[in-house]
């Protein structure tokens, strides 16, 4: 027993080893829930925060400018220093994590849900007022459903670039798998870092095609523009004589 247990793949340190998997599943786990709802809780607060901001650019367009500069120069601080910069204000805690996400999501958020709303037809919204719809209900049941790609694309990009963030977080304790991939690197665990790194990779791999059935769900009728296309170009070419 003792020389099967000397040529484990932990003992050997080697950087695929299955005995870590199942003997660390519990830190694994925890480490993976601790991410997902850093993420989540992020992404969530960015999207409060951004929408309104989006708001306020569409409508006065004298503040777009500063808004979307803004947004651009928070996005240009480097993770370490966003995360030193938030330690007076929220001390050694999962909200310097949080708030960090959530002051780098807006910059990708902000500009898609503005990008958005300004693609919304005229033709739309002069039908939904001639309908007698008010502001708030012109935008909650015609300009947000129609906007709704491009918001998820901000949100899909906003989500996987969190998951990589949050492995930053480590620096404060909170990093999610970031805390396994950093103590790993520290100790040269080989199978801890490349086991917490490929499931950070996987984590943010379903989360994106997660949002994207979620995006398909939400907006059927982008499915259906490809087919009509080709339905529209075989009428056309149907014509008598054709071959």
């Amino acid at each position: 027993m003792s020389t099967v247990r000397a040529e484990s793949c932990l003992t050997r340190n080697e950087w695929v080893c299955g005995e870590y998997v199942s003997s660390r599943s519990d830190e694994l786990g925890d480490a993976l829930v601790e991410h997902v709802l850093i993420t989540v809780g992020a992404v969530s607060l960015a999207v409060l925060v951004a929408f309104p901001l989006a708001l306020l650019a569409r409508r006065w367009r004298l503040a777009a400018g500063p808004i979307l500069s803004l947004t651009t120069i928070l996005y240009t601080v480097p993770s370490l220093a966003m995360y030193a910069l938030l330690l007076p204000v929220f001390g050694i805690s999962v909200s310097v994590v949080v708030c960090g996400l959530v002051l780098y999501s807006l910059t990708v958020l902000v500009r898609n849900m503005l990008t958005g709303l300004q693609s919304v037809p005229t033709e739309a919204r002069e039908a939904a007022l001639g309908l007698g719809y008010g502001r708030l209900r012109l935008l909650l049941a015609v300009e947000l459903p129609l906007s709704l790609p491009a918001l998820m694309a901000g949100v899909r990009i906003a989500t996987v670039s969190a998951v990589s963030l949050t492995t930053v977080g480590a620096i404060v304790g909170h990093g999610g798998l970031g805390n396994l991939i950093y103590s790993g690197m520290d100790s040269y665990f080989k199978a801890q870092v490349l086991t917490a790194s490929v499931l950070c990779v996987l984590l943010a791999i379903a989360s994106d095609l997660l949002l994207l059935g979620a995006q398909r769900l939400l907006t059927p009728w982008t499915r259906n523009r490809a087919p009509r296309r080709e339905l529209q170009r075989d009428a056309v070419l149907d014509v008598p004589g054709r071959a």
